[in-house]
């Protein structure tokens, strides 16, 4: 079972879809009080390290995967876009988890406009310390929500290492090589393999999730037979403006499990 760290918790959407698809969360990293009492509620025997600027990497369980939605602010077309000016840019913080704790896989998420402003830094930094990267832009919807919700996912995992073993190196060094030469406004040629997490080359797309989602049997009426009633328009409800902001934050449970299982699927193919 592939054990799992957590960056930017909130209410645990990552943490619950990647326990479905059969991962074990050792640890979170929050600080938002009423999302750490929901962790405290589900999570009670996960240790929670708080503010990751205050993490001593070196004092913290190496887990087989580190996952995490670092803030969207800095990158969102619903804000000033201002990328790594904005006081609320934290991936350097996620990096050095990565650096220093060498996870076999990374899973971050972020908005789609990140493909625009920032997305190839961090692809680029995260080939500079050893790893491969595959990305796509997955929906809400595409797991059978009733709202689209894209979402850019992230997935890293050591230089070379394709699904069925074999290595590569000429390719690596050349599209390495693309990535830090490439600017915000030219997203790069995908570092994976051709057997990786998403069987393709291409850089990001939808096309290719459908067949995925209905792989790994995520589509059910029973997860989406209506919206959850979180008391939009309600008065007296407890905590409604956490809550509200709680799922705003979170990632929907069921995109990442399928994201997971692939993980787990190529996992078991190398």
């Amino acid at each position: 079972m592939l054990t799992v760290g957590s960056l930017f918790s909130g209410i645990g959407g990552l943490d619950l879809g990647l326990e479905r698809a059969g991962m074990e969360v050792i640890w979170q990293s929050e600080i938002d009080p009423y999302a750490c009492k929901v962790l405290s509620k589900h999570w009670p025997a996960v240790v929670n390290h708080g503010n990751i600027k205050d993490i001593n990497w070196g004092d913290v369980v190496r887990p087989d995967v580190i996952c995490g939605g670092y803030p969207c602010q800095p990158f969102s077309m619903a804000g000033q876009r201002k990328g790594d000016q904005d006081p609320r840019h934290l991936w350097p913080w996620v990096r050095e988890s990565i650096s220093v704790l060498r996870p076999r896989y990374a899973i971050l998420e972020n908005v789609q406009g990140h493909l625009t402003l920032g997305g190839t830094t961090v692809i680029r930094e995260i080939t500079e310390l050893g790893y491969d990267c595959e990305w796509r832009v997955v929906s809400a919807s595409s797991v059978g929500a009733h709202h689209r919700r894209n979402r850019l996912i992230i997935v890293a995992y050591p230089k070379g290492e394709s699904c069925n073993g074999r290595h590569n190196d000429a390719g690596i060094s050349m599209e390495s090589k693309e990535v830090s030469e490439s600017g915000d406004n030219s997203w790069p040629v995908n570092m994976a393999y051709s057997s990786g997490i998403w069987g393709s080359r291409r850089g990001f797309a939808f096309e290719g999730i459908n067949e995925e989602v209905r792989r790994h049997g995520i589509r059910s009426a029973k997860y989406w037979a209506d919206e959850p009633r979180v008391g939009r328009m309600a008065h007296g409800v407890p905590n409604r403006v956490d809550r509200l902001k709680g799922l705003g934050n979170a990632v929907v449970p069921q995109m990442a499990e399928l994201i997971g299982r692939m993980v787990i699927d190529h996992d078991s193919n190398k």
